[in-house]
Parts: C-alpha cells; structure tokens; sequence
C-alpha cells in the first residue's frame, strides 16, 4: 500500500485495551479515565480479522499495545493468532514492563520477537511519583526475563522530560556500555495529560549529545530513530525527535485503537471506524485510511498542542 505522497504503509500498531496498571503523568489524568466497557472494544476475532485484511494489502510488522497490552487477558494466544498471519514478517509488544516477568516466556513462545519497555527513569522513588505508584523492581524483573527467553534486541523507551530525569541521560547511555538494550529517548508530546507540563519539560533529543558528546552516530535501519553508540558500548542509543526532527516524509504506520478506529496519523483527530467490516468493505476501508494519511502532522510544541483528541492510553504506544 502506497499514499498518495509515496510512501509504503508496511506497519500496523494495534491496541487491546484502553486499561493500565500504571497512571503515568503524561499519559494518563491524574483522575483516571472513563474506561470502555468489555462490550465497546474489538473482541480478539475481530482484531486477527482485521489484521489479516491489513496483511493481505501489504502490512508487515505489528506492534500489540494498550494502555498495558498484558492486563487484558489472553494477550499471549492473540499474538500467536498475529504470528500466523501470512504476510506478517515481525510481531513485537510495546508493555510497561509490570507483567513482562510472568508472561516473556509466552510471549516468546508465542512468536513475538521482542519487546519495547517503557522506562523513564532509574530512581525507584521517581518511578514510582511519574508513574502513579508502580514498583520499578518489577520492570526490572521483568526486563532480565525478556532477555533471558530471548526477546531481542530489548529496547527501552524513556520520555525526555526536562527537569525529572534530563539529569539520568549519562545514567541511561552507559547502560548501552553494558548490555545489548536500545535505549530509546523520546520527545516528550504535547498532548493529553503531557501538554499541560510547563516549557521547559520539553527538551529536543539533541540534548542527549550534548549530555554525552562520546556518542557516535550509526547507520540507520530504518526506523523513525537516530542511532548512536558509545565507542565501546554493545547497546545503541536511539533519539526519537517527533517535535525537533519530525519524521513524517518516512512515516510508514497505521495506528487501531482498541474499540477500532484507525488512526492514519496520531496527531490528526481523523479516524476511521472499521468494527463490522468484513472482507472487501474491510479492505476497502483500510484502503481509504491510507490515502487519508497526511503529509505530515501539525506543528507541535510547548505552545501547540496535537490534534489527536485522544489521551495516548486509548490510541496505543
């Protein structure tokens, strides 16, 4: 599947549930939400059916999120019904890290190939205040189990946040000196519950080679980051500049939330309801989701908040 600006839509990010076990600051209001009911979001059969339309038309590469992907129960046997799908060359999971050490092993089993981890910070008491109460023992638990079972190469998501944890940069790059982990740090976005941090929260990721100028630039792979390595590191360190270095001339995803809409691009409040769809009606839909996709998003920062009428928990990571 093409656009009409060109670019190849091969990857499908597919959210199973508006509900975490976390309340992340800049994901989630302080309040909670107003969660969907059992009978509002896509059963797991209506999920693989849509997912094999995308297929079919050309999607590759599904990522399962949330919210938390692994509250919803029987995550690991819908990833295997992903697995299964042909066309669809990697299946991986966006997850908090909170469950990861009691089901890597399905996962793995399952055939997803990795995981992303949602990390923001390497201060238990800190974790615990960004995240609403979360224990960081148990992301670290389950981080060594992921790795253990082989679900590789690990990466680590971090949100740069300017004046929580700008001052771990060193902290989180030297972990690439010592592990095979992508450590990824991400813009902060201004939307939701993130578009009310004040200025200074939102630092552009150069600021991570200005805290640790020894980083070398990789070549890239592909993906929406910039990669770096220290000279002697194993891991590599990715920057992901959504608001400084907009990636969107290369953007290749498609984004489902839980209840299915399809979002052609996350800071654009355009979705498209798919749920009662079926065979070419689907196709044709998925079809028309593409050609709506935008050149590019609007312009985000501080001052200018997205358009995505969503907080991140109900579009997916």
């Amino acid at each position: 599947m093409r656009d009409q600006f060109g670019r190849e839509i091969t990857y499908l990010r597919v959210s199973i549930t508006d509900r975490c076990n976390l309340r992340c600051r800049y994901c989630m209001p302080e309040d909670g939400i107003c969660k969907l009911q059992h009978q509002d979001i896509l059963s797991y059969e209506e999920l693989t059916e849509i997912v094999t339309a995308a297929a079919e038309l050309g999607i590759k590469k599904v990522r399962v999120t949330g919210g938390e992907p692994l509250v919803r129960l029987g995550c690991a046997d819908f990833c295997k019904a992903l697995s299964r799908i042909p066309g669809i060359e990697e299946l991986t999971v966006t997850t908090n890290g909170i469950l990861l050490d009691r089901y890597a092993e399905d996962l793995k089993n399952a055939g997803v190939s990795r995981v992303n981890v949602s990390l923001d910070t390497l201060d238990p008491s800190k974790y615990t205040k960004i995240t609403g109460g979360g224990d960081i023992s148990r992301v670290l638990s389950g981080i060594r189990r992921a790795n253990a079972v082989g679900l590789a190469p690990l990466k680590i998501n971090a949100v740069l946040i300017g004046g929580f944890n700008d001052d771990e940069i060193p902290e989180f790059v030297e972990l690439t000196r010592q592990y095979p982990v992508e450590l990824r740090f991400i813009e902060l976005m201004p939307m939701g519950p993130g578009g009310e941090f004040g200025e200074q929260a939102f630092l552009p990721g150069d600021t991570v080679l200005q805290k640790c100028p020894q980083l070398q630039p990789l070549h890239q792979d592909g993906g929406v980051a910039r990669l770096y390595q220290l000279p002697d590191g194993i891991g590599r360190v990715g920057l992901i500049s959504p608001l400084s270095r907009h990636f969107c001339n290369t953007c290749n995803r498609l984004r489902l939330t839980s209840e299915g809409k399809l979002k052609p691009c996350l800071h654009s409040s355009n979705e498209i309801p798919l749920r009662g769809l079926h065979g070419e009606d689907l196709k044709a839909k998925l079809l028309e989701a593409v050609y709506q996709k935008p050149k590019m998003h609007v312009a985000l920062d501080a001052h200018h908040r997205s358009e995505a009428g969503r907080t991140m928990n109900t579009i997916g990571g």
